[in-house]
């Protein structure tokens, strides 16, 4: 009898030993280390391949007539960058609960009214679990077809016989292939499902998007090479327990990077949020107080606007708490920095809270000057113009630098009834009549420009 070879993959990173060890030496992770069998009798062998795709010119390839698929869905369109490209391979994660199964279903249902063809592969539920889920979202479609599987083998004929213009695999942590010892959700598990369906797109010409679950930290879980082989990288973000949802594109061949699209969950599935800004403003002028500011935020193509608050408080603690949600910690603790070394405000015995109103992360730093606006409002105890918007990156020195897509965000602030906005005097914009544009140059002037009427 053969020995049984096994190996140790850490399933948060991959990384492989030959023995157990309680914490990986590469991630730092404890208790993730499994053991794996080694199949030696599968080994592959050197054969001659024929070529069937030998290299073309550029300007003798032929593109089809329908490279892109629309959802039937706007935002979610948005975020793939036009629609579904044929052959691509998809990835959707986040959260437990969240809606990533609503969302497909719901497209399935669209694509389904176009005349297009979708396979539903579901890993995790049963045909009738999927036609309770259905029927509450009103999807009606005679072209859905659901098929309830998690052998990787069985999916992958279906898939070639049928050739669906959809596939949805739900979820990629469940199924398995029986070429690997290993159970399913493992790393070599994930890894070899996902190649073999991202040639299995790309030879049938056959759109897969793949939902997969995240880490307690956020992260998607399996290898980090899973979303290298993806075309596409799709973050669905958001507290389950609200109502507001934000899909973000992180990586997309096809499209534009760091597009959102963002959603409401009712009681009947993922509700399009057409105005955004004029949804995270709603409350702001009924509940004006000292500390809340207006930001203009990119997203991807997409301006946003979005308020900004901030809490300054004594702490009878010796150190003072900093806290931001929403934002980077650590660009809050640099704009504290600048305020005291530039204007003298001394906050060493105060805690600070920032937060981002309606749940979404502003990552860019064009939020710099609303931040500290708000939390010098806050110290001051002044209420800032509720008519004036605010763009601008704060440097070390207490300069505000330029920004990119200034006159998107401009006309953006004019269209939700804003009156005056404040940018860096860098930057060159058009003559705009229907709102104040007040140029600044260092963080000083913004202070005093911000709380004048």
């Amino acid at each position: 009898m053969a020995k049984i070879k096994s190996k140790f993959v850490c399933q948060n990173c991959g990384y492989e030993t030959s023995g157990y060890l309680g914490k990986c030496p590469e991630c730092g992770t404890w208790g993730s280390i499994v053991e794996e069998i080694l199949d030696e009798e599968k080994k592959s062998s050197l054969i001659d391949l024929p070529d069937k795709n030998p290299p073309k010119k550029l300007s003798e390839i032929e593109m089809n007539s329908e490279v892109r698929m629309s959802t039937g869905i706007s935002e979610f369109d948005r975020v793939l960058g036009g629609g579904i490209v044929q052959g691509s391979l998809i990835l959707i994660a986040g959260d437990p609960g969240i809606g990533k199964s609503t969302i497909l279903l719901q497209t399935s249902g669209e694509l389904c009214k176009n005349n297009k063809n979708v396979l539903y592969v579901s890993a995790e539920e049963s045909i009738s679990q999927i036609k309770l889920r259905a029927d509450r979202l009103e999807v009606k479609a005679e072209n859905l077809y659901i098929y309830p599987q998690t052998n990787f083998e069985l999916i992958k004929k279906h898939i070639e016989d049928m050739k669906p213009d959809l596939v949805i695999i739900d979820s990629i942590q469940a199924i398995y292939t029986s070429t690997i010892q290993s159970s399913a959700g493992s790393v070599s598990q994930i890894r070899e499902c996902c190649n073999s369906l991202m040639t299995l797109a790309k030879t049938n010409n056959v759109s897969i998007m793949v939902i997969g679950h995240v880490t307690k930290e956020g992260n998607i879980a399996g290898p980090k090479v899973l979303e290298h082989m993806v075309d596409t990288v799709i973050q669905f973000e958001g507290d389950k327990y609200k109502t507001y949802r934000i899909l973000r594109s992180i990586k997309n061949r096809f499209g534009n990077t760091s597009e959102v699209g963002i959603f409401e969950m009712g009681s009947k599935g993922l509700k399009e949020v057409i105005n955004p800004s004029e949804l995270f403003l709603k409350e702001y002028n009924q509940t004006q107080t000292p500390g809340s500011t207006i930001i203009v935020t990119n997203e991807g193509t997409r301006p946003l606007l979005v308020e900004i608050q901030a809490l300054v408080g004594t702490t009878p603690y010796p150190t003072p708490r900093r806290v931001a949600n929403g934002v980077d910690l650590s660009r809050v603790l640099q704009i504290l920095a600048v305020l005291e070394k530039r204007i003298g405000l001394n906050l060493s015995k105060q805690d600070v809270y920032v937060n981002v109103i309606g749940g979404i992360d502003v990552s860019e730093p064009s939020a710099d000057l609303g931040i500290a606006l708000a939390i010098i409002t806050c110290v001051r105890d002044v209420v800032f113009d509720s008519h004036t918007a605010i763009v601008g990156e704060i440097g070390l020195s207490g300069e505000i630098r330029a920004v990119s897509h200034i006159d998107k965000r401009i006309n953006e602030a004019q269209k939700l009834g804003f009156k005056r906005i404040i940018i860096p005097a860098s930057n060159e914009v058009q003559d705009n009549n229907d709102i104040e544009i007040l140029k600044v140059q260092r963080i000083i002037e913004a202070i005093t420009r911000a709380v004048s009427k």
